[in-house]
């Protein structure tokens, strides 16, 4: 992402390659509101490490064509846009909408589809851009690849004279996308998603009847072939919030970590496409004996919202060095 936002700033100019993150001209890139979201990262500062400026567009739930049309009007040298279940969906301007308008103002687009299947849809709506991880669905190594206009992908590979030398991808990792994409095409998706399938059955049965657990299919947030488990807790019928189950499965030895992105809503989620049919089993019987213990122990209801919220911050600086007191 920050490479390609340099690639904007600085074209094939190899002195303004030099010069990021310092150029004059146009900085701005433009960004829904909605899209300003934290991938691990915050994505406005991916934007903002190469130089650019970001220009918010709209509000967190309300993104329409005049807010980009006069966001385009006072200037940018490119807009952003994210793809990914992190970002706010409330009227959300389409992907292709938001390239069409781009490309009349003769504005590069570039769509970060970090985590998606679909590797044409963005090229062929006219992005000039489009941005993979290539160690996410596509399986291969840390990597990254980026898609779009000959122009705009070369001066995206020039910036490893300037600061994407620090960013860097070794051999490895550039042949590691290089097998990676071609194992995706050649791979038979439909049987993945049948295998996939298995494992959705298997969980929505040995979980059945677990009081205070309601099961439900959930389809992928942004279109991917994927169906998930959805697991809402009633705390009162359960004995546990959700995120104290979330926490039980990850302490145990291997530690199994669920999808607990909206686990303030009381829900968690099975994503059927990362292990095997004998990972998914013990990941059921994992959940049983978890909503058991609590039952049986007690424990449950005491650990709210707020607790989790005060604590993120000491567990996220609670890395401990080799030297470091255990």
């Amino acid at each position: 992402m920050t490479q390609t936002v340099a690639a904007c700033l600085s074209g094939s100019d190899l002195a303004r390659i030099e010069a990021l993150p310092r150029v004059a001209g146009e900085r701005r890139v433009l960004l829904a509101s909605g899209h300003m979201v934290n991938y691990g990262a915050r994505v406005d500062q991916a934007i903002r490490l190469a130089g650019a400026e970001v220009a918010p567009v709209g509000t967190a739930a309300a993104c329409e064509t005049w807010h980009l049309r006069a966001a385009l009007e006072e200037g940018a040298v490119a807009a952003m846009y994210v793809v990914s279940h992190h970002t706010v969906r409330e009227t959300e301007l389409p992907m292709a909408v938001c390239i069409a308008v781009g490309r009349e103002y003769h504005v590069p687009v570039i769509v970060d589809m970090a985590s998606e299947y679909d590797l044409r849809r963005p090229i062929a709506l006219g992005a000039s851009a489009a941005i993979y991880s290539g160690h996410k669905f596509l399986s291969g190594v840390t990597s990254g690849v980026v898609a779009g206009t000959s122009d705009l992908v070369r001066a995206t590979y020039l910036q490893h004279r300037g600061i994407g030398r620090t960013m860097k991808a070794g051999k490895e990792s550039v042949v590691g996308a290089m097998a990676a994409l071609e194992l995706w095409e050649a791979r038979d998706h439909a049987a993945a998603e049948a295998a996939e399938e298995v494992r959705v059955e298997l969980w929505l049965k040995n979980l059945d009847g677990v009081p205070g657990l309601d099961l439900a299919r959930h389809a992928d947030w942004t279109g991917n072939p994927i169906t998930r488990v959805k697991i809402t807790v009633d705390p009162v019928a359960a004995g546990f919030n959700a995120w104290e189950l979330a926490g039980r499965l990850e302490a145990r030895a291997p530690r199994i970590v669920v999808r607990d992105n909206l686990v303030e809503r009381q829900e968690i989620y099975l994503d059927p496409c990362n292990l095997t049919d004998d990972e998914a089993a013990k990941v059921a019987s994992a959940i049983r004996e978890e909503a058991a213990r609590f039952r049986e122990e007690g424990g449950g209801g005491k650990i709210g919202w707020s607790d989790v919220k005060r604590a993120r911050e000491a567990l996220v600086q609670g890395w401990k060095g080799i030297g470091d007191a255990t």
